[in-house]
């Protein structure tokens, strides 16, 4: 349903948007007028989360499953088409963390799934969405990257390499893609008040040299604090902001 007035609100995905910082996105565009699709593998909360906009007179529409599934790419990126005639903004929010491992400890399942779902992932789907916004002659993605993108000292091996990834994969994409009207850019998220849940070992050798490192995360986020910075960076407020990682980590990064 669509209960805002004036004109038709933008064509937004996000992705992970059933909880944290996803929802508090998917809620954000939706109080400012845009329809939003939102994703993310747990049916349950992702309906909820869009009987919340529905409920304060926006648009949502649903698509529940795992995006480091082609097909689940593949329907999101149809259903918003179909949905909103083309998609103007691509938020790739969805991630898991790893157990915290060095590298010697990562087992292969680790790795896999986490480079999977927090790269392999966004980039399907980024790739699946760039035709509809080249069509268009404009479009903005955003990715939620990580600390862990800046810094080798937030996570373990596997999620520090995938969020590495992200970092690069954002530059890649905004130096094609800039002179087609699509920007890319990134926030760098420090500690945030989240759902994500770290399955470590205190006692293994990765979440030992970590620890040490985690005093200087600060006053943690909430999750509107970093929507607020996607919102932004997917805004005409920032039409000249391409490329850009931002930290938003109370200072973190600059420790």
């Amino acid at each position: 349903m669509n209960g805002n007035s004036g004109p038709v609100g933008r064509g937004v995905i996000v992705t992970g948007a059933g909880s944290g910082i996803g929802r508090a996105a998917a809620l954000k565009f939706a109080a400012q007028g845009d329809r939003v699709l939102i994703a993310d593998i747990d049916e349950a909360k992702v309906r909820a989360v869009a009987g919340e906009i529905e409920e304060a007179g926006g648009t949502a529409v649903v698509v529940a499953g795992d995006l480091s599934d082609q097909t689940v790419v593949d329907r999101v990126t149809a259903t918003a088409v179909e949905s909103f005639g083309g998609v103007d903004v691509l938020v790739n929010n969805a991630g898991i963390m790893d157990r915290m491992s060095a590298a010697a400890d990562t087992e292969d399942g680790e790795w896999e799934r986490v480079l999977r779902v927090n790269l392999t992932a966004p980039f399907m789907l980024t790739r699946a969405v760039l035709p509809h916004m080249l069509d268009a002659g404009k479009g903005a993605i955003v990715f939620t990257a990580s600390e862990a993108s800046l810094r080798g000292s937030a996570a373990g091996a596997a999620y520090t390499a995938s969020k590495h990834g992200v970092a690069g994969l954002t530059k890649s994409v905004a130096v094609m893609y800039r002179e087609k009207g699509i920007r890319a850019n990134a926030i760098a998220p420090g500690g945030t008040r989240t759902g994500i849940t770290v399955d470590a070992q205190a006692e293994a050798h990765g979440p030992g040299v970590l620890a040490s490192y985690m005093r200087n995360i600060g006053h943690p986020a909430e999750a509107e604090e970093q929507a607020a910075a996607i919102v932004f960076l997917a805004s005409e407020a920032a039409s000249n902001i391409n490329g850009v990682v931002l930290p938003v980590d109370n200072g973190w990064a600059a420790v």
